[in-house]
């Protein structure tokens, strides 16, 4: 079939039925984009030139593309022109396709519109703006700085998010120089000292009775976006954290703290990065006589005390960071995290703690976790599926070589009580919440399954929230004497303590975690007593070792995940979450071989990006440890094959560039 010839050498792509529908549907989404908007949308029409041959339409979603100017996009797409296959030799038998036009399309997060390219091959450059009623307009040099700091929040927030899937997908790195970095850093300083997020904060709460209010946007267990709480704050702590270069953030938010106190936060956790501890105490202190009410800054000192196990002192924080934004989810989970802290903390400290006091502490936090506000979740900006007249997603060679084939096989199979348990759906605060749920539990109950299935844990976890106030109190005032840490709150419970309703269903989600752990964990036993080989397929291994990492037993889920390594499947989640365990220890040598596959499987889903990265940060942790040159000879001992060397070494080189710790050792 001619039209096959028509598909780009490496790049992904998706067919239009009919041209240019993909055009039409995102301007037709462009009032559902909430936050950040979707990946930019590249969409280019092909033919032969020949008289009857009919147009094709194609697109593919893409980011980390510098959208600075419409020169920047521009060229994005006339790159296209040289990834199609080469189709005009003498022994061809179809007709040359040619990319003849495309348009690049990126979201404006700030303003909530869409800029767009429209490229003519050979021809001009025309750029606009569309805007959500569909209406076009000028491009000004503003919505441009917008339009560049939006596309690079999507690349660094969407590079490793587990939960953000499309179909033809391209991740480019987002910035590849030091030169770059200091111009996103001034682009970002630019849009704060407009006061672009308290303006847009103060007007969607105006504007929310009527429907109409927006703004930016946060984490999904953030409530109210602030200047200090947002997706532009969120991608520089995550683009210099992850790096450990916490000096350039310091930078940055030390010009923004002089106009905004409250920022003074974000400062002081990155002198905590920077091991700049004395001076980060100082920040914190004189924020704290401006701004006494920000629970963000009480929480920078909170974890700064919890670090040096100072966890009386946190937790009067953390109480007043509750009385601060009592509507935040994350107020209330910070507390409930001191409360566990506590316990573990005094239980090591006097090895005479009494079950008493141990219950004490248990119902503190079950009860913080039960007073938590819970929000609607909703996820990431896409695009509104279309049908697709075929998809073109090509497999490099030598990636293909070290990966087990897509099709599906027997290990792809797995028992319907274990695809059926629920916690694996559980998304923003319901997650957040569940986790603490599950902590809790592994710190103070004991689960047992009867014969007949029905699970029975020890310290009675659920009466907690069943006894009156008073009584409670009542029955503990010695072990209250005991552990002066926690006493009573300053803000009170109801005194009936009733189970909220999210917490009951979450309760019944850890009880099937647990009957399937549980049960899992005994055949393990017995067959081990027998001297017989425990056999499961690929994906219920893999589905067990989400399980034992959600139920807080990390050496079964790696246990777990290595089985799961023996199958013929193809996932990389296992090779991902034993790269991340082996990193954590410092293991080189494993960390090097997961991550080699953990690469493989990125590049064969179009991830061409460095950083941010799942291995970027293995490899960046692991280099503070032993050093690079370590890395890299451990590397070229493995004989790996060229392109794959190269791959990996791409992760060193950008150490290198942007002088991450341990390159120079």
């Amino acid at each position: 079939m001619a039209e096959a010839q028509a598909a780009f050498k490496e790049i992904p792509e998706i067919f239009e039925v009919e041209l240019v529908e993909s055009l039409t549907a995102r301007t037709e989404s462009l009032s559902t984009f909430r936050e950040l908007g979707p990946p930019d949308l590249c969409h280019v029409v092909k033919n032969t030139g020949r008289s009857g041959q009919r147009d094709l339409g194609s697109y593919h979603f893409v980011s980390g593309v510098d959208a600075s100017s419409s020169a920047s996009l521009a060229a994005y797409i006339n790159s296209l022109t040289y990834a199609l296959e080469d189709s005009s030799a003498w022994f061809s038998k179809g007709p040359a396709w040619k990319v003849r036009n495309g348009t690049f399309c990126c979201f404006n997060a700030f303003s909530r519109v869409d800029i767009r390219v429209d490229v003519k091959i050979p021809g001009g450059v025309s750029a606009y703006v569309v805007d959500l009623r569909g209406e076009r307009h000028d491009a000004t040099p503003e919505i441009w700085q917008e339009t560049y700091v939006s596309a690079i929040l999507r690349a660094i927030l969407y590079s490793d998010d587990p939960t953000y899937a499309l179909e033809a997908y391209r991740k480019l790195d987002p910035i590849t120089t030091p030169e770059g970095e200091i111009r996103f850093l001034q682009a970002a300083e630019a849009l704060f000292m407009k006061g672009g997020y308290k303006m847009d904060l103060y007007l969607s709460l105006l504007l929310t009775s009527c429907g109409t209010g927006w703004q930016v946007g946060s984490d999904p267990e953030i409530q109210v976006a602030t200047i200090v709480s947002n997706h532009l704050t969120a991608a520089i702590l995550k683009y210099f954290g992850d790096s450990g270069r916490y000096q350039q953030a310091a930078n940055l938010f030390e010009k923004l703290a002089a106009r905004e106190a409250e920022v003074a936060s974000l400062l002081a956790k990155s002198y905590i990065g920077m091991n700049e501890e004395v001076k980060a105490v100082q920040i914190m202190a004189n924020a704290m006589r401006q701004t006494p009410q920000s629970y963000t800054l009480l929480h920078v000192q909170c974890d700064f005390l919890r670090s040096k196990g100072k966890y009386e002192y946190a937790l009067k924080l953390a109480r007043q960071a509750v009385n601060c934004a009592p509507s935040e989810f994350v107020t209330w989970e910070k507390l409930t995290e001191l409360y566990m802290d506590l316990k573990q903390y005094e239980s090591v400290r006097d090895s005479r703690l009494t079950h008493g006091n141990e219950i004490l502490c248990k119902r503190q936090a079950l009860l913080t976790l039960n007073s938590c506000p819970m929000f609607t979740f909703n996820g990431r900006d896409a695009h509104r599926p279309l049908v697709a007249a075929r998809v073109s997603l090509p497999f490099t060679r030598f990636i293909k070589e070290i990966l087990p084939d897509r099709q599906k096989t027997e290990d792809d199979e797995a028992d319907p009580a274990l695809q059926r348990l629920p916690a694996p759906g559980l998304r923003g605060t319901w997650a957040k919440a569940y986790s603490l749920l599950t902590r809790l539990v592994s710190q103070i109950v004991t689960p047992k399954i009867h014969i007949n299935g029905e699970a029975e844990t020890e310290n009675g976890v659920a009466d907690t929230l069943e006894k009156p106030a008073q009584a409670a109190a009542s029955e503990n005032k010695e072990e209250e004497n005991e552990v002066p840490a926690a006493a009573p709150e300053p803000f009170s419970f109801s005194n009936k303590r009733l189970c909220e309703r999210w917490l009951d269903n979450l309760f019944m989600v850890l009880y099937e975690d647990l009957r399937v752990w549980t049960i899992f964990r005994a055949e393990v036993a017995h067959f081990k007593t027998q001297h017989v080989a425990y056999r499961k397929t690929g994906f219920e291994w893999e589905i067990l070792g989400d399980l034992g990492l959600r139920l807080h037993h990390k050496e079964e889920a790696k246990e777990a995940y290595q089985r799961c390594l023996d199958s013929p499947r193809y996932s990389v989640k296992p090779w991902l979450k034993l790269m991340e365990m082996y990193a954590e220890e410092g293991d080189i040598q494993r960390s090097i071989q997961t991550a080699i596959r953990v690469a493989a499987y990125q590049y064969a889903e179009y991830t061409e990006m460095t950083f941010p990265t799942q291995i970027a940060r293995a490899f960046f942790k692991l280099g503070q440890i032993h050093g690079h040159a370590k890395i890299s000879f451990t590397l070229m001992s493995m004989g790996l094959p060229e392109s794959i060397l190269k791959i990996m070494d791409s992760y060193l080189q950008y150490g290198k560039v942007f002088k991450i710790e341990g390159y120079d050792f």
